[in-house]
């Protein structure tokens, strides 16, 4: 992992940090993590003592991370005993959510350092091993995971289309995957089938306070 003077200091020392905070996402409750209080203050709050940073989206524990971890919680048999890849990671709800659930072993995957500081920080406070890589992955398909995860991977048009490909690339391969997602617009029409969806109210980010329903899907031929 590249490091940056913001990553040794969130995973030594975030207790002490201003604007962060140890709490239970609302939907997933049996989990907890570091998040910020108010995101757009922290980023300005990081980015006067470091300099410009990544938009640290691993902050807020967003509504589709949360619906994926909340399945996984609920369904341990579709990782339990796999190794499993936790794309984009974030904040890592969801790879956490699949270490408890019995993955034999579990990966995050950030382009963002200071996003994998805070998924040793989360996976330290749950108490499970969550192993870590930096490294641009969309343009290939997986590697040997047998179980990828995307928590609200598919936000932007541009990102939606290189998961898209990633995510026919794995399954090509044998791979399974699951996808959160609160329908943000970008969802690739016919390779995906809805597994089960949430009604929700107040779930995630202060930008997903007014959403209703988000899903967790499935490839379209898993059934």
């Amino acid at each position: 992992m590249t490091e940056t003077p913001l990553a040794p200091f969130i995973t030594s020392r975030a207790d002490e940090y201003d604007g962060l905070r140890l709490v239970r996402p609302s939907f997933v409750p049996e989990i907890r993590l570091y998040l910020a209080d108010d995101a757009t203050v922290f980023q300005a709050r990081l980015e006067n003592r470091f300099g410009p940073v990544l938009n640290p989206f691993w902050t807020n524990a967003w509504a589709g991370g949360q619906a994926l971890a909340r399945y996984v919680l609920d369904h341990p048999e579709v990782v339990a005993g796999r190794s499993v890849l936790d794309v984009a990671s974030g904040c890592g709800l969801a790879a956490i959510a699949a270490a408890r659930a019995g993955a034999t072993s579990v990966t995050a995957n950030d382009i963002d350092p200071n996003a994998l500081a805070a998924v040793t920080m989360n996976a330290q406070a749950n108490a499970v091993t969550v192993r870590l890589d930096q490294d641009e992955l969309l343009d290939g398909d997986g590697g040997d995971a047998e179980v990828i995860l995307v928590g609200d991977g598919f936000y932007a048009v541009g990102l939606a289309e290189r998961m898209q490909g990633f995510l026919r690339r794995a399954a090509a391969r044998g791979a399974y995957f699951l996808v959160g997602d609160p329908d943000r617009g970008h969802l690739p029409g016919g390779q995906l089938e809805v597994l089960t969806s949430y009604r929700v109210f107040g779930l995630g980010a202060a930008e997903d306070m007014q959403l209703t329903e988000v899903s967790v899907l499935g490839p379209a031929s898993a059934r």
